[in-house]
């Protein structure tokens, strides 16, 4: 049968798929792989996470409680410690309009390492924040009851971040009860820092993370240690109706001492910049920031930043992934141009590049060793021209742009919240970066850039109730390479690959996980990081040509787990001169299977009378046939399907109904065989139903369509693969 018809169909889906981000390869649900889990009855909000490889701990600061957990198995608590308000600060927070049973709690915000006997820890104490040391011996509080304002936010709510360095803790958080006075400080008993409370300084700020990174020992400069703190604030630039939000980087220097006269117990090194992160074609701005990752490592020449950013008028549940040098971070620092205001018709004040004499030394840097070869030995010594003018100016006007001047990813219909990201070697020799992403539905996508493009490699279902990640924790000690997902519920331990779930070389090639190799002598999927031999018969290839695999391996089709295309690939499918496995040649499984798309993989949102597509596939005996409905009525108009027969009796179907609704609307395809019957639904939601809102969807959506034609090459090569697909069915 001619399959152009069905070229056509796909090209229009995995055409959009391309523009709105890749699809994962395949989604393990929760019930398919062990995971381990910890909770305990009434407690709830484990979203604070500190993990010490060298005890085998994980500590968890949840809401009234520490707990102390193996970070081999977190199913074993090693320690508890119940850290509770008193029912007088109890009811003193009630009376100032807080909820008794839910706000005026201690949720614990700060657990960070003092030495390798204390944790420095914090806790919201009933809009009272409060700090203490907790020693790891008895695990018990030393009553220290030190007050923790500018540490620790007053309201579990608020936004805050911290990192413990060289025993001073920085902070990024709210100064006082109602959260109207931002601060970035260091809690230091030698010389305490903040930010100044002004708008040019912290603009309704959201901290999301915070990180230092060490000088260079090498460098000539003796240059300083800094610290990052990454936030979306309100911004002062620009000029819109509305409140727009930006992302920010800032840093400070860790030996900044404040000044003498001018900018006494406030930082003099504080300067921030935007972190651009949109499209080429400026059609998306993801304006807002997340979570950040800072990855470290020898096998790199410098730190690489990574971002996980959405926009803010979200109609099409877009994420995006970006990276960042960050000796382009510091170019701007050090090299950029600064921002001023302006005041301009009568109270109006405007932001504009500052183009004047900048003095020497350079305001907001750090003291080292040009500035001490001048005899300025300290931020104290600075004189007061430098230090005024930092004070006015810790606007950056250059702002930080990403590798490759674009997204390492963009994912529609996903909301990333958190990002953790290793570093592997593959078999043959190439590095990548993995990155581990979670999302506000409690999963996990695992991605890997290569040279032809961005490759999700699998979703995790992480949490079962589908509740957000809260935050996300890498262990990469060698044996010990485990993720830790922290929710409202509890703590789940996941490994980082799941190569023992591929049980023939053509599934495991396939994955193009760079964790996972086949080994032929065992006929097993293995993890490459856990094995210590020398000598290897491993077939892997990141590229997806499984040539190399046994000819006579036994192919499951499809395997387990959702969203698989074993036999066109993946999101980016292989080279169409590579030798492609025979995986329809079975004829044990004859039962009805649905293949990708499920409806569960596409578009969910539409605009009020939107036209849309919905698609279905799948294989079965040659009775099979497809059988849509909506709302529970079946489906008779507006529905298309093309079949295409298979050398071992079996059919191949792809169905697609187009329609339009004006409010939610339930659809379920359903195949149907003598050897059984599969469903897949959705749920497609109406957005827009005011005609402002459904405009600005419409030009959203029409923007994203207009870049499929973009990939004409690729659909090209979907066919080709189709096409070697229907000559190894042909006898």
């Amino acid at each position: 049968m001619a399959l152009s018809g069905l070229y056509a169909a796909l090209g229009l889906l995995f055409g959009a798929a391309a523009a709105f981000g890749p699809v994962p390869r395949i989604t393990w649900e929760h019930r398919e792989v062990q995971l381990v889990h910890f909770q305990e009855p009434e407690v709830f909000n484990y979203s604070t996470l500190l993990l010490s490889d060298d005890k085998d701990v994980l500590y968890v600061g949840a809401r009234e409680v520490i707990f102390a957990l193996n970070s081999v198995n977190i199913a074993e608590k090693h320690h508890e410690l119940y850290w509770k308000v008193t029912e007088d600060k109890k009811t003193k927070c009630a009376d100032k309009g807080k909820s008794k049973q839910m706000e005026c709690l201690n949720y614990v915000r700060v657990l960070q390492p003092l030495n390798d006997d204390v944790l420095y820890v914090c806790g919201t104490n009933a809009f009272q924040p409060i700090c203490d040391h907790l020693n790891l011996m008895s695990f018990e509080l030393r009553g220290k009851n030190e007050d923790g304002k500018g540490r620790c936010p007053f309201d579990p709510a608020q936004s805050y971040t911290s990192v413990m360095v060289d025993g001073e803790l920085y902070s990024g958080t709210s100064y006082n009860f109602l959260g109207s006075e931002p601060i970035i400080s260091r809690n230091s008993h030698q010389s305490p820092l903040r930010t100044e409370y002004a708008i040019p300084w912290l603009n309704e700020p959201s901290f999301v993370f915070a990180d230092v990174i060490r000088a260079d020992q090498n460098s000539t400069e003796e240059d300083d240690d800094k610290v990052y703190f990454f936030f979306t604030e309100m911004s002062v630039e620009y000029e819109f109706v509305g409140k727009l939000m930006i992302p920010r980087i800032s840093r400070v220097c860790k030996r900044d001492q404040g000044g003498l006269r001018t900018l006494q117990k406030k930082w003099t090194s504080f300067l921030k910049a935007r972190l651009i992160c949109t499209t080429p074609d400026k059609n998306l701005i993801f304006n807002i920031i997340n979570d950040v990752f800072i990855l470290k490592s020898p096998s790199l020449k410098e730190p690489v930043i990574y971002g996980v950013f959405t926009p803010q008028l979200n109609n099409m549940g877009l994420s995006a992934v970006c990276a960042y040098n960050l000796s382009t971070v510091e170019d701007v620092f050090a090299k950029g141009k600064y921002m001023q205001s302006a005041t301009v018709e009568q109270s109006h004040t405007k932001w504009v590049r500052y183009n004047g004499e900048i003095p020497k030394p350079r305001p907001g840097a750090c003291i080292n060793k040009a500035a001490r070869a001048a005899n300025y030995m300290s931020s104290l010594n600075l004189p007061d021209k430098t230090l005024q003018f930092v004070k006015d100016h810790p606007l950056m006007d250059d702002s930080v742009t990403p590798i490759g001047d674009r997204p390492r990813l963009i994912k529609r219909d996903v909301r990333y919240t958190q990002i953790v990201v290793d570093r592997v070697t593959a078999l043959n020799g190439s590095v990548y970066d993995v990155m581990f992403i979670s999302t506000d539905k409690g999963a996990l996508h695992k991605a890997i850039s290569y040279e032809n493009g961005m490759h999700i490699i699998e979703e995790i279902q992480l949490f079962p109730n589908f509740e957000p990640v809260q935050t996300l924790l890498l262990s990469s000690e060698k044996g010990k390479r485990y993720l830790y997902a922290g929710s409202n519920s509890g703590v789940v331990q996941s490994p980082i690959a799941f190569c023992d779930k591929y049980s023939t070389c053509v599934d495991c090639v396939l994955a193009r996980d760079p964790y996972c190799a086949w080994k032929s002598h065992e006929a097993s999927c293995i993890n490459i990081l856990k094995e210590d031999e020398i000598e290897r018969d491993w077939i892997q290839n990141i590229g997806g040509d499984a040539s190399s695999c046994p000819a006579s391996s036994s192919i499951p089709f499809p395997p387990t787990g959702t969203s698989f295309l074993s036999c066109v690939g993946s999101d980016s499918p292989p080279s169409p001169t590579n030798t492609m496995p025979d995986v329809w040649s079975s004829t044990e499984l004859v039962m009805a299977m649905l293949l990708p798309p499920f409806l569960s993989d596409q578009a969910q949102h539409v605009s009020v009378h939107g036209t849309f597509h919905l698609f279905c596939q799948a294989t079965g005996p040659s009775d099979a046939r497809f059988v849509w409905k909506k709302n529970g009525q079946k489906v008779e108009v507006c529905v298309s399907e093309q079949s295409h027969a298979l050398a071992d009796g079996r059919v191949h179907i792809l169905s697609w109904v187009k329609d339009a609704v004006a409010e939610n609307s339930e659809y379920h395809c359903s195949v149907l065989s003598k050897a059984g019957n599969k469903t897949s639904k959705v749920l497609i939601t109406v957005e827009g139903k005011d005609s402002t809102g459904q405009a600005r969807w419409v030009k959203e959506y029409d923007s994203w369509r207009s870049a499929v034609s973009e990939h004409h090459a690729m659909m090209q090569t979907w066919k080709t693969t189709w096409e070697s697909c229907k000559k190894k069915d042909t006898p």
